[in-house]
């Protein structure tokens, strides 16, 4: 499942790419591998940065300072924070936040379309485990799992648009208790997806 899922993502990217392009636009974007949003420290998270000019002429913020970080245009985070880069003629990317939290919900990190399936993933610290996960949009319970991370809703419509997060039962080595996740924002795309709308913030 998940090699499908980041066959998936590299898809929409592309098109993504693509549409940008024929709209003329001149943007640097920052992808994320594994694409989820937000990405956390411990699941060895790498950043690209896609621009004009060539790799040496990035610039790398961190947490709105400049960073300075060996390997041109990519590399792996070891480090939780937010995350841009610039490069001459396309300008600065939209940030990409690094997680270190305790419980995250994370969901895809591409432009999510009406009619396509939209994989919530609750993920705690790899030392951790939990018994029972609950996820919520708003404050809606939407499904709880036993033993589980993801839960999937489809088809997606344009009401699915909204604050989602997650809380899991989870033992932390002494004893067992809540831990929530910070809200994540789904936004759900019409299928007349327009360069406009993919780059607005």
């Amino acid at each position: 499942m998940a090699g499908d899922t980041g066959m998936a993502g590299k898809v929409a990217l592309l098109l993504w790419a693509q549409i940008l392009s024929l709209a003329g636009a001149q943007t640097t974007q920052l992808l994320v591998e594994p694409p989820w949003r937000p990405a956390v420290l411990w699941d060895r998270v790498t950043l690209t940065c896609q621009g004009s000019g060539t790799a040496g002429d990035t610039t790398w913020y961190k947490d709105g300072q400049r960073w300075w970080q060996e390997g041109g245009e990519h590399f792996t985070v070891n480090e939780r924070g937010t995350y841009t880069c610039e490069r001459p003629g396309s300008g600065c990317s939209p940030p990409v936040k690094v997680s270190d939290d305790q419980v995250v919900l994370q969901v895809p990190a591409w432009a999510l379309l009406e009619g396509e399936t939209l994989t919530l993933r609750c993920w705690y610290r790899r030392e951790k485990s939990a018994t029972e996960v609950f996820f919520y949009r708003e404050e809606t319970e939407l499904g709880r799992l036993h033993n589980g991370t993801e839960l999937s809703l489809s088809p997606l419509q344009l009401k699915h648009s909204g604050r989602y997060h997650c809380k899991a039962w989870v033992n932390n080595g002494v004893s067992w208790e809540w831990e929530e996740s910070v809200p994540v924002t789904v936004t759900v795309h019409g299928e007349h997806l327009t360069a406009a709308t993919l780059t607005a913030p």
